[in-house]
């Protein structure tokens, strides 16, 4: 605190400044001049009438007046002298119309700035898909899609299940695809198939000569052919054999495709379980043989997800729309 000639000054908080500049912080906004008012004060000045200001903006004379009377009510200021032979700006019209330029051009640059990030997300739609749903429904999904967005650029990143949801969470890609049992947490998500996993060997194998289902503790003790840990695959058998009460599955060999397991198996390496997309044809022409099962749930949803608190749009929501077996 100091004192000059009895005048006694105390240091002000923050945000409470009184000075002739006015208040800041939340009361400020409140004052604040509406764009329109702004424009429309602009285009007095450029076009030096009221009545022409008024024509451009597509309103009536009477209402721009008011509109410019609440403006100055607003800024505390004289802007315009009204006579009978028209409305010419004051020294502070000319002082906000200068600074009214300049917000109304950094506005036009803020729209259009906007305007060609949207031109660019509605052009190009990133995914990111666990290995079999890219690998057995994707291509018919993005064939939908290409026919109804032809212009649309589309990035595909193949991963497993596990990190399929890390990569939207992180905006690196706009929609995923998974094959986990379960929905992850933090993403919403929608059911775009189902599927079921199939016990499968080679026509060779003991297991084909079975007379009787093959349960959830026979197949949890039986070293599989298995795909890497985080994959959709995997995650929906272990699940499965725990809830039978059964354990986890034990590991022959781990691989990291559908494609790799599945060559495996033709080649007698072992059992597997798998995707019935992934086996359905070779199954039907005899190089791999299915083994019926009993007392154990292999079936699960095949999922798309994206950001949460949101709904899909643009490209993403076309693509979630194509998905599915109507498409």
């Amino acid at each position: 605190m100091s004192e000059r000639a009895g005048t006694t000054t105390a240091a002000r908080a923050p945000g409470t400044d009184a000075t002739a500049a006015g208040p800041v912080g939340a009361a400020a906004f409140g004052r604040l001049p509406d764009l329109e008012s702004l424009r429309l004060l602009v285009l007095v000045a450029e076009t030096g009438s009221l009545g022409s200001a008024a024509a451009r903006l597509g309103i009536a004379q009477p209402s721009a007046s008011k509109r410019l009377s609440a403006l100055e009510r607003r800024l505390g200021l004289v802007l315009l002298d009204r006579t009978r032979r028209g409305s010419r700006l004051t020294d502070a019209g000319a002082a906000v119309v200068d600074r009214a330029q300049r917000v109304l051009f950094e506005l036009d640059r803020l729209v259009t700035g906007a305007q060609a990030l949207r031109s660019r997300h509605d052009a190009e739609l990133r995914v990111a898909a666990s290995m079999t749903v890219a690998e057995y429904l994707l291509p018919a999904w993005l064939g939908r899609l290409r026919r109804l967005r032809p212009d649309l650029q589309v990035s595909l990143q193949v991963t497993n299940s596990e990190q399929v949801p890390e990569l939207v969470r992180t905006g690196a890609a706009g929609i995923g695809f998974i094959e986990a049992p379960q929905a992850p947490s933090g993403l919403s998500a929608r059911q775009v198939a189902g599927d079921r996993l199939l016990v499968v060997v080679a026509p060779g194998h003991p297991w084909t000569r079975r007379r009787r289902p093959l349960d959830a503790a026979e197949l949890a003790a039986t070293p599989l052919v298995l795909r890497e840990r985080g994959s959709g695959t995997r995650d929906t058998l272990d699940r499965a054999l725990r809830r039978a009460g059964a354990g986890g599955s034990r590991r022959l060999l781990e691989l990291g495709s559908a494609t790799a397991v599945r060559n495996a198996v033709i080649a007698g390496t072992g059992p597997a379980v798998m995707s019935e997309l992934a086996v359905r044809t070779a199954v039907a022409d005899g190089r791999l043989v299915e083994v019926e099962t009993a007392g154990i749930d292999l079936r699960r949803s095949l999922r798309a997800v994206w950001p949460p608190g949101r709904t899909p749009t643009g490209p993403a929501a076309d693509l979630l729309a194509c998905a599915g077996p109507g498409g």
